[in-house]
Order: C-alpha cells, then structure tokens, then sequence
C-alpha cells in the first residue's frame, strides 16, 4: 500500500508544464525575426539630407542637400520644395541625378514665384 501512495496526487500537483517547447519556438522565431528587420531597416536603399539653403533673391532660392543609393546604377528623382513665411508652396522642382556614384553632393537652385523663406528636399525616389 506505501507504493500506491503518491503526493503528487494528494495535494494535486500536476507534472511539468508542456508549454516551455512552443514558448522556445515562439521566442526564437520572434527574436530571429527582430534580428533582420532592426538589421534590413538599419540600412535603407536610399537616404537624403538637406545640407543649406540660400534665398538668393526674390525669385530663386539655391539648395545644397546629399543623398546616397545602395544601387549605383538607379537614376534618383529628388524634389526640392521652397515655402515661404505661411509655409506656402512658391516654387517646386524635380531634380534627376543620373546613375553613377553611390554618395551625392549636389547644389540646385529653385525658381520661385515669390520670397521663399525656407527651403527643403521633399523626398527622393
């Protein structure tokens, strides 16, 4: 009868936990996952960065920006945006920078319509 008696049984305690195996898994995909998108993100295949601007005169504003491309052999479309005191639109141009180098330092002027106040790149494709 002493062989028949189990406290595991008496005070109901079940055995160990079947969940540890699928949380490991779980775990380790997700932390392989976190992995390649902090590392796929980190470096995006096309970044800008607005360097000056000038106002030269009423209607021109001169910009310096640079831009760099994982693919060197990808024409880029930047477009460089002038607003004036109410943050309105005066003038707006697409600059194309042909294939060729990975790291672009590039100067462009801006034909506006009226005084610009600020001037920025707007984005680059």
């Amino acid at each position: 009868m002493a062989n028949d008696f189990d406290y595991n049984d008496r005070y109901g305690i079940k055995p160990a936990a079947r969940w540890r195996p699928v949380a490991a898994v779980i775990l380790s995909v997700g932390l392989i996952w976190l992995l390649w998108a902090g590392l796929h993100h980190a470096r995006p295949e096309i970044t800008f960065r607005l360097i000056s601007f000038t106002v030269t005169d009423d209607r021109e504003t001169e910009i310096r920006f640079e831009a760099t491309r994982r693919d060197v052999n990808r024409e880029l479309t930047c477009t460089l945006v002038a607003r004036d005191f109410d943050k309105l639109i005066v003038g707006q141009i697409d600059d194309v920078i042909p294939a060729g180098q990975g790291y672009i330092d590039r100067t462009a002027t801006i034909p506006t319509r009226n005084l610009a106040a600020t001037a920025t790149v707007l984005r680059c494709l």
